[in-house]
């Protein structure tokens, strides 16, 4: 069974980004996989030992990426392969679909796993448009996962509950926090992967031609509005005037 992981760099949850132009300021950043992806990872090496097969660690972008695809190899990936795009925009979904999923496509993977979502853009769309150029299934927010027969059974979240689903490869599946606790990698693995090679394959040969957009500006959310206490002598007299303020001031009632 081939499993293709894709994983993602992302800014350190714990990081202060600063703006610098129409990007994020890099300089003292510390890059990580994205959460998500390591679940991704995660779900990926128990279905290897279960079932057999391999293990690709995939991601877009320069050249900073690699050190995501060596945690990777740190965790038990088999190989690793970085698109490599200089231009890279985080905020161009199209754009990093259209170029995973033309890859994917030729690679023809059984499985593809990835995070249900990105924690520096949120948009959760890439996995489906890679699924749609993939012609194949798509499973979101996986809680289980399981491979027998070349058939994948999950089960997903849906409101209110869950709902098991089963279907043919290939097929690419999303990961939630709640599909397992990743691993931590051993110095081992840590030492071994930094003598591994990465493959490294220009996103131009990709043949891809869908447009970028292109970042005019970004800044950072407003300040939040120092808090304001209210007057008044008795709760009744604070009342009135909470209301007061909220109808003609906050104009919410």
């Amino acid at each position: 069974m081939k499993i293709y992981v894709l994983v993602k760099q992302v800014p350190d949850t714990e990081t202060s980004i600063k703006v610098s132009g129409a990007g994020i300021a890099e300089a003292g950043i510390k890059w990580i996989v994205s959460p998500f992806d390591e679940n991704a990872l995660e779900e990926a090496l128990r279905l290897k030992e279960k079932t057999g097969g391999t293990i690709t660690a995939v991601s877009l972008g320069p050249d900073r990426v690699v050190d995501a695809l060596r945690t990777a190899y740190a965790l038990g990936a088999d190989s690793a392969i970085h698109i490599k795009d200089d231009s890279y925009n985080v905020l161009d979904v199209s754009y990093a679909a259209t170029a995973l999923g033309k890859f994917l496509e030729a690679e023809k993977p059984d499985i593809v796993m990835t995070g249900h979502n990105a924690i520096d853009s949120q948009s959760s769309m890439v996995p489906a448009m890679i699924a749609e150029i993939m012609g194949c299934t798509l499973i979101t927010s996986a809680l289980q996962v399981s491979a027998e027969g070349g058939k994948i059974t999950a089960r997903k979240e849906i409101e209110g509950g869950s709902a098991k689903i089963e279907s043919a490869t290939p097929v690419v599946i999303t990961a939630t926090k709640s599909l397992n606790d990743p691993r931590y990698p051993s110095l081992k693995g840590i030492m071994a992967s930094k003598k591994k090679q990465v493959e490294v394959k220009p996103v131009d040969s990709l043949g891809v031609t869908a447009a970028k957009v292109e970042v005019a500006s970004l800044e950072p959310p407003p300040p939040r509005p120092p808090g304001r206490i209210l007057a008044g002598d008795s709760p009744e007299a604070k009342a009135k005037d909470l209301v007061k303020a909220l109808r003609e001031e906050a104009k919410v009632i």
